[in-house]
This record gives structure tokens, C-alpha cells and sequence, in this order.
């Protein structure tokens, strides 16, 4: 690569660009580069392109014509290739893929399907448009996939994963995503494909799905509703603000080193019991009247397999390529209630949606 410059990369494709991560992704892009962005996204329940369309909106002129939104299901291998040959990307970033953990205990074929066949199929699609690609874009080309630190099972009370741990996957949901790591490195591999891998630590901020922890509590919080608490509440993940995840996956497209993997954590380590005080510290000070909103924790029976605590030792993306992150965890929480609590008509849009009514999945042990 010539430089490391994201002028590189003239067309970017971002499978999953609707999601959580994929969106402040593209936003980003949008914002900050000239790339042309692809949005392959198949819009699942947890789906929402609402802020991508507000940054279009106030800025049409600029954006509108970079952006192209393409309806497409990583299982549909002939539209794979078809959605590869209309965006003609020089990056690929995969984000796509089913993240729940409750959702992969209540039916793991989705996760199968999704994850593992829909990697296999961009993979096999990515392959082949590169062989394609001559000179300097064929030595450009780049295919980020970004992946979990689920994928290393559950730590102890002491260390933390790093790129060098082995996989130890204890969910279908991991399991699927253990998968997919390993057929992204076994194209690099066999095929010298020139991919990147990161491995990522628990994100949280604002526009993420309400089914995840954080959102979640606000919502429940200030509906004056019971909390829930898996267990007992001293789980354990290391929080990392979103935005910092963004920089760091577009520090890693151009400047990581290609079949090398990158792990990714925000140094913040808390127990869910921990974090959820915490928000109800917040809502305390911004509704006094009531609270005390700990009064609404319910411990309730724990999910199957539960992993313990997951810790990431990010020194390598830290030492080799620059990164850091910006946000302790105080801080970050603190801008992510006050964006949910601005932005109460997103949350009633979405909980108005039929595709998802904020039940409990993942419950069965047998």
C-alpha cells in the first residue's frame, strides 16, 4: 500500500452497515472520508438506518450521491457476487452477522447460517473479485472482518486475552464466530487473500439495540420498570466506547499488517452488577424524584454457560499501530444515557416494532 491514507480505498463496502457497529462505521465515513460507501445489509430485526439517514439528510449534497444501500443476505452466494461487482470495493469491512448470545441459545441455526455460511460466501465472492483486480489495487485490496472476543471463551479472576490465545467459544453464538475467524485466516492461508481480523471487547453507545445490556437499563430505568440481573451480577466484560472501536477498525484498514489479527478492548473492565448501578446512579441525579432506581434490580435466573469475565490486552494495536482509546468508561456512559434519554422516540419506534416485544430469550438448559 502506498500510504496510510483511507485515500487508498476508493469504494468501501460494510456488510452488516445497519447495525450497531456498521452504522457508526459508515456515519463515519461519511463524515470524514471520500470514499464511495456500500451498505450490504439484509435488515434483520435488530436492523436501523435511522442515523445514516439524519447524516444524509443534513448533509445531501455532500453525502447522498457516496452512499448506495444494497438489500442483500450474505446467504444469497449469487447476489453476494452481484453486490461485489456493483460496489467495486477496495476495503471490505464485515461486520454483518447475528451477535446475540440469548438469540443463539434460543436457535443456533440462524447463527450457523448467518455467520459461518454468510462468511463463507463473502469470502468465496471476495476471492474471486480480487484475483480479478491488476496492479496497484490488486496489491491494495483489503478484507477486514470484524469478529468478538467471545471467541476465547471465559478468563479466570487474573489475565486477558490477546492475540494469542487459543479459542475456547462456549455459545453457539461464539462458536459461529469462532468459525468464521477461522475460515477468514485459512483464505489468507490457502489462498493468500489479504485479510485482517480484529477481535473486539463488549461496545456500548448510543443507537445500539435495546435487547443488549446497556440500552436495555436506561430504557427499563426510566419506564420505572424492573432491571433484570443475570446470576449474581459479578459477570465480568471489558466496555468499549463505540466510537473508539470506529477508529481503531479504520486504523487497523490502513496500517495493519495483512493475516494478522488485532485485539481490541477499552481497559474497562466492570461486573454487570457494577455497570447497572452505575446507570442508576446517573438517573438518580437526572430524576431525583425517583429515585432510588436500584430499587428496580431483580436478580433473575442466570443464562446457560455463562461465561465469567473476558478481558482484552489491546498492547499490540496500541504499540504497533497508535491507538488508543478515548473514553474511560465514566465518561462514555455518561454521553450513552444522555443520548437514549434525548432520543426516547427512537426507543418507542422501536419498541413498537413486532419483530421484537423485549422478551427474555436463551433460557433453556437441559
Amino acid at each position: 500500500m502506498k500510504s496510510n491514507s483511507l485515500d487508498n480505498f476508493k469504494n468501501i463496502l460494510v456488510t452488516g452497515g445497519s447495525g450497531f457497529i456498521g452504522g457508526h462505521l459508515i456515519a463515519w465515513l461519511l463524515k470524514n472520508s471520500s470514499a464511495n460507501i456500500f451498505n450490504l445489509d439484509k435488515l434483520s430485526y435488530s436492523s436501523d438506518s435511522e442515523h445514516i439517514k439524519k447524516l444524509i439528510s443534513l448533509n445531501e449534497l455532500l453525502v447522498s450521491k457516496r452512499y448506495k444501500f444494497l438489500n442483500v443476505d450474505l446467504q444469497d452466494a449469487e447476489n453476494v457476487e452481484k453486490a461485489l461487482s456493483i460496489s467495486n470495493p477496495d476495503l471490505i469491512m464485515h461486520l454483518a452477522a447475528e451477535s446475540h448470545v440469548d438469540r443463539s441459545i434460543e436457535n443456533p441455526k440462524i447463527f450457523i447460517q448467518s455467520n459461518i455460511l454468510g462468511t463463507y460466501n463473502l469470502l468465496e465472492a471476495s476471492r474471486k473479485f480480487w484475483a480479478k483486480l491488476e496492479n496497484d489495487r490488486y496489491k491494495d485490496f483489503r478484507f477486514l472482518h470484524i469478529s468478538t472476543d467471545e471467541v476465547f471463551g471465559s478468563l479466570g479472576d487474573s489475565g486477558s486475552f490477546s492475540e494469542e490465545t487459543s479459542y475456547d467459544p462456549r455459545s453457539p453464538y461464539s462458536a459461529s464466530k469462532a468459525s468464521s475467524d477461522h475460515l477468514v485466516k485459512a483464505w489468507f492461508h490457502t489462498y493468500r487473500m489479504p485479510i485482517l481480523l480484529t477481535n473486539c471487547s463488549n461496545n456500548y453507545g448510543p443507537w445500539q439495540f435495546p435487547e443488549k445490556l446497556i440500552p436495555l437499563v436506561i430504557f427499563k430505568a426510566f419506564q420505572n420498570e424492573k432491571i433484570p440481573i443475570y446470576g449474581d451480577g459479578l459477570n465480568i466484560r471489558d466496555w468499549l466506547f463505540i466510537d473508539d472501536h470506529v477508529e481503531a477498525l479504520l486504523l487497523v484498514a490502513r496500517k495493519g499488517i495483512v493475516g494478522e489479527s488485532y485485539c481490541i478492548g477499552g481497559n474497562g473492565e466492570k461486573s454487570n452488577k457494577e455497570v447497572v448501578l452505575k446507570i442508576c446512579e446517573i438517573m438518580d441525579k437526572k430524576f431525583p424524584s425517583k429515585a432510588p432506581h436500584k430499587n428496580l434490580i431483580e436478580f433473575v435466573k442466570d443464562r446457560p454457560g455463562h461465561d465469567k469475565r473476558y478481558a482484552i490486552n489491546p498492547s499490540k494495536i496500541i504499540k504497533n499501530l497508535g491507538w488508543k482509546a478515548n473514553h474511560t468508561f465514566d465518561e462514555g456512559l455518561e454521553e450513552t444515557v444522555n443520548w437514549y434519554l434525548d432520543n426516547i422516540d427512537w426507543y418507542k419506534k422501536i419498541s413498537s416494532n413486532k419483530k421484537y416485544n423485549f422478551e427474555r430469550l436463551g433460557k433453556t438448559s437441559r
